[in-house]
């Protein structure tokens, strides 16, 4: 008998469908074909003991199971579930006639039972889209298919269970779709972070330019001394970043779990992910790839934050291969048998020493480093690199009265508020530029379009230029900086909260569409590692 059994295999991060055909015939042994990967070729081991230890008998005719379409490389145990329930149905152990309707996907172990296995949710949304009713996944796997709304999602622990569900001899009752309709809280709120500005005492201007950076998405350096708070300032910027969008919670979780990263994550990501991969990282769990290619740290930092702490003890081939994801918010890795696309749009926050010994403008520890000792560790980040990153700020350490002071800092939430009114401008000022969502992602078309300088700012950025011998792509990101600062203002989160340096009338000029000189002098003031004199 000839049965087909519909499950999916992983390319990227979405799913392809792939049919399981299996038929019965003259002679003895098992042939799996359609180019399985060693994982689907153990498969046949998995179940023989599978069916054993779920009192079933295994045909004890010549077997030939095929993986349709047979030119595509298929990967991973998720194959075990479909193929044992296709050698079901095709010696007529399983009513065959409800498997059109239904994508199948799970690991056997050898007692019978079903593992949960990676990418479920990347499966589902296929399902939907193939116009399946249902999916039947690990019970492991369910909270996370069930996002994925219209679909039947119908959770089996073993194989017996499955086959008895095929065959109408046991009702299970599909899980609920998990995520309501209402998106307006959707995310964590600032107050559910663990840590907040709140605790940070003084580093008003690193506030300001890390809100800057959460509002238009900008990529940060932080440069400063051993214990200046550089880490502790990185970790509370997630807790001012808008909550993420319904698409952007669905993409996010795709990514991570093919990854097989959710972990006890039920359902849906609602925080940004913060990754903060070691400086041991190597580049191909940086950018994402390997024989069995998964998504590297930036894949797994979309519509979040990249944190490299110790920037410049990064291998420089590790460094160099971010250059291209933080200009196409995407990573393509191409090998010979296969080319994978991964999504990669994340901000970036760096963090390092000003030099080998740590202390160079250390307002009260001399710095030992030798002549030149300064300019060559930074050199270690390349040009390029430093060229993508759009703000650059200098942390000093905090005195110690500031430190025991009992004032309360700014919390997260006031200063999350000002970044989502900010990002509100945005929203309504990209409606009809798909796949643009705030001023960091703006072509050199957008620009000109939405960053119009007043005669006074555009005399200000001619001057900054010629005197920092700035490149053509600082050029732009520093108009890119000053429209998010504008736009600040604009949104009514003006300096007048005293971390701000752009001056009065910013939210005039931001309201009215231009860039003033107060906001080209306050980006300007964010490329302090371009000038010559730093470092020498």
């Amino acid at each position: 008998m000839f049965v087909k059994v519909h499950t999916a295999t992983l390319h990227g991060i979405d799913a392809m469908g792939v049919q399981v055909e299996a038929t019965v015939g003259a002679g003895l042994g098992m042939f799996l074909v359609g180019l399985p990967d060693n994982a689907i070729k153990e498969s046949q081991d998995r179940i023989r003991a599978a069916f054993a230890g779920s009192e079933m008998r295994m045909p004890g005719k010549r077997l030939v199971v095929n993986l349709a379409p047979a030119d595509v490389r298929k990967e991973g145990s998720g194959f075990d579930l479909p193929i044992a329930v296709a050698i079901l149905a095709a010696s007529e152990q399983v009513d065959a006639r409800r498997l059109g309707e239904y994508v199948v996907v799970g690991e056997l172990s050898l007692d019978g039972g079903v593992k949960p296995v990676k990418g479920v949710l990347s499966v589902a949304v296929e399902a939907r889209r193939g116009g399946f009713r249902g999916v039947i996944v690990p019970v492991d796997n369910v909270p996370e298919a069930a996002v994925v709304q219209g679909l039947e999602v119908i959770g089996v622990e073993t194989l017996r269970q499955a086959a008895d569900f095929l065959n109408g001899e046991e009702e299970i009752e599909p899980a609920p779709y998990s995520v309501g309709e209402d998106f307006g809280s959707f995310g964590a709120a600032a107050g559910d972070f663990a840590e907040d500005f709140s605790d940070v005492k003084g580093q008003a201007h690193v506030k300001r330019a890390l809100e800057i950076a959460a509002a238009g998405g900008h990529n940060v350096i932080m440069i400063g001394s051993p214990g200046s708070g550089k880490t502790m300032l990185a970790r509370r910027l997630p807790s001012i970043l808008p909550p993420m969008s319904p698409d952007e919670a669905l993409e996010t979780t795709k990514i991570h779990s093919v990854a097989g990263k959710l972990g006890s994550v039920r359902g849906l990501l609602r925080t940004r992910p913060f990754r903060s991969p070691h400086h041991l990282t190597s580049r191909v769990a940086l950018i994402g790839g390997g024989s069995s290619p998964q998504p590297g740290e930036v894949s797994l930092a979309h519509n979040g934050v990249l944190f490299l702490d110790e920037l410049p003890e990064f291998g420089r081939s590790a460094l160099e291969v971010l250059r291209q994801p933080l200009e196409d918010k995407a990573i393509r890795v191409a090998r010979a048998k296969y080319s994978v696309e991964y999504p990669a749009n994340f901000t970036l926050v760096a963090a390092m020493n000003p030099c080998p010994c740590g202390y160079y403008n250390h307002p009260t520890k001399e710095c030992v480093c030798g002549g030149g000792a300064v300019f060559r560790y930074l050199n270690r980040i390349s040009g390029p690199l430093m060229d993508r990153i759009d703000l650059h700020i200098e942390v000093t350490p905090v005195p110690l009265a500031e430190i025991s002071t009992g004032a309360v800092a700014e919390g997260s939430a006031e200063i999350r508020a000002r970044v989502i009114a900010a990002r509100e401008v945005q929203s309504r000022r990209f409606a009809e530029c798909p796949g643009v969502h705030t001023n960091a992602m703006m072509n050199s078309k957008m620009l000109r379009q939405f960053c119009t300088l007043t005669p006074e700012a555009g005399r200000v950025l001619e001057m900054a230029m010629e005197r920092l011998s700035l490149s053509a792509r600082a050029y732009d990101r520093i108009i890119k900086v000053a429209r998010t600062i504008a736009d600040l203002g604009a949104a009514g989160a003006g300096p007048g909260g005293g971390s701000g340096v752009a001056g009065a009338g910013s939210g005039a000029a931001g309201a009215a569409g231009e860039i003033a000189p107060a906001h080209i002098a306050e980006a300007i003031n964010y490329r302090s590692l371009d000038r010559d004199s730093w470092g020498r």
